[in-house]
């Protein structure tokens, strides 16, 4: 088995944006066309810290070059009080034929890039090949760091991003880093408000609230894609308001997400109103004059497609360890079978 550790995971992405961007397109596509299992997402929530869970997502991506296994990935948000990442994640893929595990890879990476490339492939297709010139990040951690840099592959227009975070001081930080690593861009920090007036808006918070009104930010420019990547930002009437795409709407209602609950409260599912794969097919935005809410719950085929990636580039860069052990051996009984007729 191929174990890849954090280190290895980082160098092996690193350059690889278009390859991950283009391999989630192409899982987004066969989950469309039925050519994927993606069971739903099991969570485990521990007494301990409060607020803090860890989620198991098992998927099976078919294709051409089919791959199957499983993300188990935590968020503990008291992490970032400490200095720490929110999110840990190790990513098993197995062999299609005996089910024994192939690799073993540090996962937190590739999630992150996988949901960063995710929100900045539907916002170029949601837009439908009209200039971006604005974008905003209402929170700061590292899910949307990653989205602003594959938000600069499907928004090449792009001049100016708005950064917004809870936490005193934040965005200024991030907003300095930020400068020196996209010379091209002009970055500047203010308020929800300020935020919102941005064609392209990433929220990724450790909100669970559903704390925003888009309604109570009524000069939001028209055409507006809001990526509502932390699921439980918005409320019910600003879901209830908005042109609604979704990943997978079996799972994106679920888990008390705040389209689950706006289901909840209307009795159907009539708001949603197209998936991703869909949207991916058309040259043209969707027909509405409506703010276009982006919520995807996060499918495992996205992991695996972004794993496969990278452990092509590890392959080719020689990153990695080989390590031996991690099946479970011959068949005791029908080995010596075999043996003896051989």
């Amino acid at each position: 088995m191929k174990i890849l550790g954090r280190d290895d995971v980082r160098r092996a992405l690193t350059g690889l944006d278009a390859t991950v961007l283009e391999a989630v397109r192409t899982a987004y596509v066969l989950h469309g066309q039925g050519h994927t299992r993606v069971p739903f997402s099991s969570f485990l929530r521990p007494p301990q810290p409060a607020g803090s869970r860890i989620i198991s997502l098992p998927a099976y991506l078919g294709g051409p070059e089919p791959v199957m296994g499983l993300k188990w990935i935590s968020s503990f948000p008291a992490n970032v009080e400490r200095g720490l990442q929110r999110a840990s994640s190790v990513q098993i893929l197995n062999d299609l034929t005996t089910g024994y595990p192939i690799a073993l890879l540090e996962g937190s990476q590739i999630s992150a890039a996988r949901t960063a490339a995710s929100a900045a492939l539907a916002a170029g297709a949601l837009h439908g090949g009209r200039p971006v010139h604005t974008a905003a990040l209402i929170g700061c951690g590292t899910i949307n760091q990653r989205v602003l840099s594959f938000l600069t592959l499907t928004h090449p227009d792009l001049e100016t991003v708005v950064l917004q975070d809870v936490v005193p001081g934040r965005a200024e930080v991030l907003a300095a880093e930020l400068e020196s690593e996209y010379p091209a861009l002009r970055f500047r920090t203010g308020d929800v408000g300020e935020a919102l007036a941005a064609q392209t808006v990433s929220i990724a918070t450790t909100d669970s609230t559903y704390w925003l009104d888009l309604a109570a930010h009524p000069d939001r420019p028209a055409g507006q894609v809001i990526l509502h990547l932390s699921l439980r930002d918005l409320s019910t009437d600003s879901v209830l308001a908005a042109y609604n795409v979704v990943d997978d709407i079996e799972h994106v209602l679920r888990e008390q997400t705040s389209l689950h609950r706006a289901e909840q409260q209307m009795g159907h599912r009539d708001f949603v109103h197209a998936e991703i794969a869909s949207v991916l097919g058309s040259t043209e935005p969707p027909a509405t004059d409506r703010t276009v809410v982006f919520s995807p719950f996060g499918l495992g085929v996205l992991d695996l497609a972004v794993a496969r990636a990278v452990v092509r580039a590890a392959d080719g860069a020689g990153l990695g360890t080989e390590v031996a052990g991690f099946d479970p051996g011959s068949h005791r009984v029908t080995a010596a079978m075999l043996g003896s007729t051989a």
